[in-house]
């Protein structure tokens, strides 16, 4: 039945992407001719190629997430075709932030690949030069809010949210940068789950499911507390699990399928393997992380990988991933604001599957 849902939820997904992809060229006109507006013609000439380079390739979890939210959400009366194009742009500024959000990782991380392609630091040698270009992508966001949303009773809770979801980002950023040592040996001593919790809440659960689901509510003039304080609930506990996912595909994944190379060891994150790792050491094997983990040396990168193996770290995952999945699902269902149900747990379903 799970498998059925989840090709269900796809097809939906895919089809939805391909509308919300009729939309972009109109996002790229938006963006360019403001900056044309101020006589600077070869600023947006740029201002597209960074659009065009970084954007659209993703797979747009949080856009489409939005959309979906919000077709749930929202009256009947209210599914207009202008709305629902509406909901579109707005997912569009979803997706855009989280743009910013992953340009500025990469130059921090030092990355080379992101979706497939090199990152945009990288891309001609831009290097730091890249910094300006998250800030214009990070400003096109609010121009956008304000040309199509200004006058809508929505308009100041959107942008509240986008600030507070941005704040609330780079402060999980800069915890994880704190716990990794800036890029140098990292001190495992801190290395503790509630350390982890705190770092994939805000750098990660807010902004991959709070701050869809809450846009969409918003747009679509959800006003009860309650039922915005339950959805607060339930998307952090979904986007904490897709962290922790993520930790797995950074270990396991295949370039071909996540478009990035895995980095964690080398640079030391804080992740959910490492800290589980660090629970379950001898002091012979903790040795080994010490002078292993956070260095870039191939051969110490699979003394940490066998470490891995020998801890029995997958097994452990996999009963974490079932026992998450079953008790976010409880969670779901217990909601009695009068969101849907299904909402979360067609969400939940998905991620289920997507490490699969």
């Amino acid at each position: 039945m799970a498998h059925f849902v989840t090709r269900m939820i796809q097809t939906t997904r895919d089809e939805e992407s391909q509308q919300l992809m009729t939309v972009w060229p109109d996002i790229i006109h938006d963006v360019t001719k403001a900056i044309e507006n101020f006589n600077i013609p070869d600023v947006a000439k740029w201002m597209e190629k960074v659009l065009q380079y970084n954007v659209p390739g993703g797979k747009k979890i949080r856009g489409l997430g939005l959309i979906y939210a919000y077709k749930l959400l929202a009256p009947n009366d209210q599914l207009t075709e202008e709305n629902i194009r509406l909901a579109r742009i707005l997912a569009w500024c979803v997706e855009l932030t989280q743009t910013y959000f992953l340009m500025m990782d990469d130059i921090e991380d030092q990355s080379l690949f992101r979706r497939g392609q090199l990152c945009w630091y990288q891309y001609n040698d831009l290097n730091l030069a890249a910094i300006n270009d998250t800030f214009m992508l990070q400003n096109s966001v609010f121009y956008l809010i304000r040309k199509h949303f200004k006058g809508k009773d929505c308009y100041v809770n959107l942008l509240e949210i986008f600030q507070d979801i941005t704040m609330k980002s780079t402060m999980g950023q800069s915890l994880e940068l704190l716990c990794s040592n800036f890029g140098k040996k990292p001190n495992l001593d801190i290395f503790t789950m509630d350390r982890y919790n705190s770092i994939i809440e805000y750098k990660t659960a807010y902004y991959t499911y709070v701050f869809p689901i809450t846009a969409a509510m918003h747009l679509a003039g959800i006003k009860d507390q309650e039922m915005f304080k339950e959805a607060k609930t339930i998307s952090l506990e979904l986007g904490c699990f897709f962290q922790v996912q993520d930790d797995y595909v950074d270990l396991f994944g295949k370039f071909d399928v996540c478009g990035k190379d895995g980095t964690d060891i080398q640079e030391g994150k804080c992740t959910w393997f490492v800290v589980v790792a660090l629970q379950r050491v001898t002091p012979e094997q903790r040795k080994i992380l010490e002078e292993c983990y956070g260095d870039s040396d191939l051969e110490k990168i699979q003394h940490v990988k066998q470490l891995y193996n020998d801890l029995n770290l997958l097994d452990a995952y996999f009963k974490y991933e079932e026992e998450t999945y079953n008790l976010i699902k409880v969670h779901i269902k217990q909601i009695s604001s009068g969101l849907p149900h299904n909402l979360f747990l067609d969400i939940l379903e998905n991620l289920c599957h997507r490490v699969s």
